[in-house]
């Protein structure tokens, strides 16, 4: 864990309410796709953690939605203001499981998606090619699409409404196969449900310190209670208990 200040680059709106932060600085504690930073919003007692989206050259990419009163303050922020960050948190995820294949699923819903754009990088510098899902709502409410097929991926993107893509959830544009999934519980459950391959989850959850110490943050899996701050995000599916209907 580094505790550092951090400069605010750029600060752009790319969606209703979601928002896509440039900031410089010490980016060295960042090793692994699947990690997230905590972020001390100005007159705030609790950190904010926030998903890595991408990281190179001493620039971290973070994209959030706003939620309540500090993802509020974070989207007035402006290019010269500085944050102070919490980095390297969570166990992210696992490129060296011998089950992943040649293409697996990287499937993300709403603001679980940006978090599986860095992995995607990670995943096609090792020498896969993974398939991409983006589920969102609607239209309107659709990011990262272009970015993910600059990456050379075939991406589908699915919508609620289907005023985009796929009409359904993601559920409806995969098969079963190895897979890498972020986003919020029901999707995770319905992903779970539906696919007979190995896979790795990231949990979404609320964080108060996040690295570990105040346990406010644990859940129930196979092996026992695990802190998703530290022995998390990311589990792996033969980690996960399963959900009751």
């Amino acid at each position: 864990m580094n505790q550092k200040v951090f400069k605010i680059e750029e600060q752009i709106e790319i969606a209703p309410k979601v928002f896509k932060m440039i900031l410089s600085g010490d980016t060295s504690e960042i090793k692994n796709p699947g990690e997230f930073v905590d972020i001390l919003v100005p007159g705030k007692f609790l950190r904010r953690p926030i998903s890595v989206c991408d990281v190179e050259d001493g620039l971290l990419a973070l994209i959030y939605k706003v939620v309540g009163a500090g993802t509020e303050i974070l989207a007035t922020m402006h290019a010269g203001d500085e944050l102070d960050l919490l980095t390297g948190l969570g166990n992210g995820y696992d490129l060296n499981d011998e089950r992943i294949g040649e293409s697996p699923f990287v499937i993300g819903g709403g603001v679980g998606v940006p978090p599986m754009y860095l992995l995607t990088k990670h995943l096609i510098a090792s020498g896969k090619m993974p398939k991409v899902v983006l589920g969102f709502n609607t239209k309107e409410e659709v990011f990262l699409e272009e970015e993910f097929k600059a990456l050379g991926c075939d991406v589908w993107v699915t919508t609620v409404d289907g005023s985009y893509g796929v009409k359904g959830f993601v559920t409806d544009a995969i098969e079963d196969g190895y897979y890498f999934a972020c986003g919020p519980e029901p999707m995770l459950r319905a992903i779970y449900k539906k696919m007979n391959g190995d896979g790795q989850m990231s949990f979404e959850t609320r964080m108060g310190c996040g690295f570990g110490a105040c346990m406010g943050c644990s859940i129930e899996t196979k092996n026992g209670y695990k802190r998703l701050c530290k022995e998390g995000p990311v589990l792996k599916s033969e980690e996960v208990k399963p959900w009751e209907d």
